[in-house]
């Protein structure tokens, strides 16, 4: 569905993403875990089209993307929901919730897919009147994923979205991107959880100094000394709480 070939961003004369090579496939849930400064959001721009490479290939179900403009990525069914969620906090809920649909082919859906939003976050519904910036983080954090998915996106790209979020609503975050890859949507996520990041993966790659150093199945990245110590920050059992095990409570 995706393939990442040979893919280099600059800023300015500043290499952050390094001749990278990386694929996903369809409906899969892919993780990209690394240290701060690795570039993960730089490479999540990109596959977004909001920096695009300065070379390489990025084949979205075998389109070229990299010439596009970036809301053409959107059209092509590409969605982002960015680190720090980025809402018009003097806006209604509704109001940026709606301005995920403006893609053609979303609009028509535009009330299915609210009521769908508001299934899957329940403390939105209601909250739709009132201004985003009112809400709490991990509230703005369910809009911000809710106005993505608006667009109907066959990929969803999430940045960061646990970041500054109490543990229990981390919980519930982490619940609600299953939910969403149940569905059938393919979801590429960049998260410095990683213990909660490697859970709900599919596959991971792991991501240092713009370039992948290492990328198979969760279990296989764990399994790995080396891995654990340098890059997952994993040395001993991680004292977190388990969304599995939290789930089977």
């Amino acid at each position: 569905m995706l393939e990442l070939e040979s893919v280099r961003v600059n800023y300015g004369h500043a290499v952050a993403i390094w001749d990278l090579s990386l694929s996903m496939a369809r409906g899969e849930l892919l993780v990209v875990v690394g240290p701060n400064s690795a570039g993960k959001t730089t490479l999540i721009n990109a596959i977004a089209g909001v920096h695009p490479p300065s070379a390489g290939s990025v084949l979205f179900h075998g389109e070229e993307m990299r010439d596009l403009p970036a809301h053409r990525y959107c059209e092509r069914g590409i969605a982002l929901v960015p680190e720090g969620r980025k809402l018009f906090a003097g806006m209604s809920v509704r109001e940026n919730l709606e301005l995920g649909s403006y893609r053609r082919g979303a609009r028509q859906a535009r009330s299915e897919s609210l009521e769908k939003v508001c299934a899957l976050f329940p403390a939105v519904r209601d909250k739709l009147a009132q201004p985003a910036g009112t809400l709490s983080g991990g509230q703005q954090q369910m809009v911000a994923i809710g106005r993505a998915l608006m667009a109907q996106p066959r990929l969803l790209l999430l940045d960061e979205p646990s970041l500054g979020l109490a543990p229990t609503v981390v919980l519930d975050m982490f619940r609600a991107i299953r939910a969403i890859h149940s569905q059938g949507i393919a979801v590429l996520l960049v998260e410095q959880n990683v213990s909660m990041a490697l859970e709900v993966a599919q596959r991971a790659a792991v991501l240092e100094e713009g370039r992948i150093v290492a990328v198979g199945a969760p279990q296989e990245l764990m399994a790995r000394s080396e891995l654990r110590r340098a890059y997952l920050g994993l040395e001993t059992e991680d004292a977190h709480p388990s969304l599995s095990r939290k789930t089977n409570q």
